[in-house]
């Protein structure tokens, strides 16, 4: 919901295409920053506490852009959008701490056997959240956005209260004692040295990074769709629809045998319909565009989450996150202002369409430097 609220918000203060990709940049900085450090800390302490804690913070936050939003407020009228991307950066750093310690607590919780599957579902929840949210939001904000916020601020009330109900697991035991500094080495030298999994990172990585359409959805639905905040909501919601469904067909076949291969085609397709919607003036195709990008990105999200759960020591979890959250993470944000800076240099559909077939570049040029990759099949990891 956050993520709509704030990019309708700037853009009606700004209408500047650059300022959707400042989001990204903004909320990426602070993440990549505090990632490694938040790594270490999620095998050192309580993941849960983290959790809690973290999202606690996270209210606060949104507390702050409501109280921006209100009518009491002069903020936004004296600095203009810059409270809102200090709100932004502060995110950033309080989801540099939830990506290392939330996938480490989930690989506490579920036996092994079953990664592949809890990661579909997983995965599905969270683009069930990701529809509701968009298309909540898109409705609130036709109100004003200090409702828009309040909603907001009471679902992250929930998740707070919803944590209590998970029960505390300790710290698995290191094999040795290590410094901050060399526990986070130690968390990048596996990654580098496992060509899976380094593969797979690095093709989320600059899949995500060229194939940031979505941040510019304010601007695509004003310019060429002529859509209003409702409309956005919808067409936000799309890709989470696409990866739903999907998830449901992954749940049915999972996509462990030929993973390598899957994991190609599937970034590969995502790369295409990326292109489709950056061609599209329709608002029917570029729904069901979007539709597809989620669909096609929620397998590459299946075989990854499956691949960094069954290839990482217990004790390492939380470090290996957090280089993952920097590669795919902050990607998306990073990806963010790639699109924003592009389609003020070319245009707004140009800069989608060369940003699908940067993406589809990327899967033949790793498919060539990753073998072990493109030929990997998950039930060999277990």
């Amino acid at each position: 919901m956050q993520s709509v609220i704030v990019g309708w918000q700037i853009y009606a203060l700004s209408k500047d295409v650059l300022d959707l990709g400042l989001i990204g940049l903004t909320e990426a900085i602070p993440f990549i920053l505090i990632s490694l450090f938040s790594g270490h800390v999620a095998d050192t302490f309580s993941r849960k506490k983290i959790i809690v804690i973290s999202t606690f913070f996270f209210l606060i936050v949104s507390s702050f852009l409501f109280y921006c939003s209100s009518e009491n407020s002069t903020l936004l009228k004296h600095f203009g959008t810059f409270p809102i991307f200090i709100a932004i950066a502060a995110t950033g750093i309080i989801r540099g701490f939830l990506s290392a310690a939330y996938p480490s607590l989930i690989a506490q919780i579920v036996p092994r056997k079953l990664y592949a599957n809890a990661s579909t579902w997983n995965s599905t929840v969270w683009h069930i959240a990701s529809i509701l949210g968009p298309s909540i939001a898109g409705f609130i904000i036709a109100i004003n956005y200090t409702t828009a916020y309040s909603v907001d601020i009471l679902f992250i009330i929930l998740a707070i209260f919803s944590f209590f109900f998970v029960s505390n697991h300790s710290i698995p035991k290191r094999a040795k004692q290590e410094s901050i500094f060399q526990s986070i080495r130690s968390g990048i030298k596996f990654v580098v040295k496992n060509q899976v999994i380094l593969g797979a990172l690095s093709l989320d990585l600059f899949a995500v990074l060229f194939g940031g359409a979505v941040a510019l959805l304010p601007a695509f639905a004003d310019k060429v769709l002529h859509a209003g905040a409702v409309e956005l909501g919808f067409l936000r919601a799309a890709p989470a629809v696409g990866a739903v469904c999907m998830a449901f067909i992954i749940a049915y076949k999972p996509p462990t045998k030929n993973a390598g291969r899957n994991l190609f085609i599937s970034v590969a397709a995502f790369g295409l319909s990326t292109i489709l919607f950056g061609l599209s003036t329709s608002y029917f195709w570029a729904l069901i565009f979007l539709f597809l990008t989620g669909a096609f990105d929620n397998v590459s999200v299946v075989i990854r989450h499956t691949i960094l759960q069954l290839s990482t020591p217990d004790e390492m979890r939380g470090r290996v996150a957090a280089v993952n959250g920097i590669f795919i993470g902050s990607s998306n944000e990073i990806g963010a202002f790639e699109s924003g800076s592009t389609a003020r240099a070319f245009g707004l559909k140009p800069s989608i369409i060369l940003g699908g077939i940067l993406t589809i570049a990327v899967v033949i040029l790793t498919a060539r430097l990753s073998p072990k990759l493109r030929k990997l099949n998950i039930e060999q990891l277990d």
